[in-house]
């Protein structure tokens, strides 16, 4: 008879997927924090969110246990090609302690169990999903559209001025704490003029969907929690609460610890939440924040979100002429770095792509493969009949403009000549190689360059080796 029990399998084959960007950063907390967290269902409820498809099967499949289970039970439901994807979800879930580490027993963490049992059946009164405000006749209903264009002014404010500083123009400024920031997470840094400029990590950054976008800031924010003197499960609690609540709905802060009402005025900055004025006691939160552990996308897309429009719009010709069909003044402030841009009309831009306008890019931290990887995200989908996608000279071109840029590098150092023998060149070039100082060699000339650092341990060589010589 054919087995009724019930296969585990990944939809992907063979293939790992790629872990939430959130959930190494939970595997490297300690037992406590994380049981801590565990403590509210809505923390639970976003974390199994999070998971992928596999690690969230094996979590129902042990929800409604009493009892654990046999570890070789649960084992014999795995298909054989599903037993590495399965071993790897079962040590995700240990590092994230809601499957407590056995060899021989599979059980959920209690705390963890408890608390998305909760989230899923309801109950309790923890608050855990944030306390809705009592309705006042007086107010009026929250617009949805309104919240939308709040988060999206508040967040397309951030990544204008990421692409915008430094040249010139005068954007809207982001508030002092987005500021820094992005410039303590590399997205941005000092220039020689102390200005903020965007670098290569903040124009990679502008690469990935708006989703990704918030959570490396969100990371960054996580990461100086602890040295603001922050109870980081505060914090983490609060940005898991607003991923649950619903969006058009006033919440209280009255039930907010004093962390989280510290957060309030971070998160205005970031477009996560609406209040009417800061010292407000009701907040809405955007759909920024409440698609946060959610596949749904963040920013509306009928007004086009800051990673560009549903398709593309960039048509790259063979003669380095650009063609952008957007009046998005932020999608425009992106080729501007690597664009020369010349014509502005409703709706389209025209520009070339020149060796100056490289160059620039260049000079700022942008690499040649990012341009490439940008104008191939976003080409239009009249481009993508093409084979290959961006034309071959284009891309070859803009790669010998960056090999231009690099071909000559300057180094500080001391070059060795006039060795008496090949015999004495070999035995000090061999003492510099095992200090890995050496730069350049030639043997035919018998002189090598080595590093200004490793200057002193070999002139104390040279003159070691030329005193025992004399003596």
């Amino acid at each position: 008879m054919p087995s009724t029990q019930p296969y585990i399998y990944s939809e992907n084959g063979d293939s790992t997927p790629t872990p939430h960007a959130l959930l190494p950063f939970l595997q490297s907390q300690s037992q406590n924090t994380l049981t801590r967290l565990y403590q509210r269902p809505s923390s639970c409820l976003s974390i199994f969110r999070l998971l992928a498809p596999l690690e969230r099967q094996i979590i129902m499949n042990l929800l409604w246990l009493e009892s654990a289970i046999a570890a070789s039970t649960m084992a014999a439901w795995v298909i054989r090609e599903g037993k590495k994807l399965y071993e790897d979800a079962l040590a995700t879930l240990g590092r994230l302690n809601i499957i407590p580490q056995s060899s021989t027993k599979l059980a959920l963490n209690g705390t963890f169990k408890s608390g998305l049992r909760q989230a899923m059946t309801g109950g309790g009164s923890s608050g855990s999903f944030g306390v809705p405000a009592d309705k006042d006749d007086k107010r009026q209903g929250i617009d949805i559209e309104a919240l939308d264009g709040y988060a999206l002014e508040r967040w397309e404010t951030i990544l204008h001025y990421m692409v915008s500083s430094g040249t010139g123009q005068s954007p809207t400024r982001p508030s002092q704490g987005v500021l820094f920031l992005l410039q303590r997470s590399g997205l941005m840094a000092l220039s020689h003029s102390s200005l903020l400029q965007i670098t290569s990590a903040g124009f990679q950054f502008l690469l990935h969907s708006p989703h990704d976008q918030l959570w490396d800031l969100l990371l960054q924010y996580l990461h100086l929690a602890e040295e603001r003197q922050m109870d980081l499960v505060e914090v983490l609690g609060f940005i898991f609460m607003l991923s649950t609540m619903e969006l058009g709905r006033e919440y209280s802060t009255e039930n907010l610890s004093g962390t989280q009402k510290a957060m309030l005025e971070d998160l205005r900055d970031y477009g996560l939440i609406w209040q009417r004025k800061p010292s407000s006691r009701r907040f809405s939160p955007t759909r920024l924040s409440t698609t946060l552990t959610s596949s749904a996308p963040p920013l509306p897309t009928a007004r086009g979100t800051s990673s560009g429009p549903q398709e593309g719009f960039i048509i790259l010709e063979t003669n380095y002429r650009v063609y952008a069909y957007t009046d998005n003044p932020l999608q425009t402030a992106v080729l501007n770095l690597f664009v020369s841009l010349k014509y502005r009309f409703p709706n389209l831009v025209v520009g070339s792509i020149t060796r100056d306008s490289v160059k620039k890019a260049l000079m700022n931290g942008i690499s040649a493969d990012q341009i490439i990887s940008y104008l191939t995200a976003h080409a239009h989908p009249q481009m993508r009949k093409n084979n290959p996608l961006l034309p071959v000279t284009v891309q070859d071109q803009i790669r010998l403009w960056e090999l231009e840029r690099n071909r000559l590098k300057s180094r500080e150092g001391y070059l060795y000549t006039a060795f008496a023998s090949q015999a004495d060149y070999e035995f000090v070039l061999n003492y510099a190689k095992e200090l890995d100082v050496v730069v350049w060699e030639n043997s035919v000339k018998r002189c090598f360059f080595g590093t200004l650092e490793g200057h002193s341990n070999i002139k104390g060589f040279i003159e070691r080796r030329t005193l025992a010589a004399g003596s």
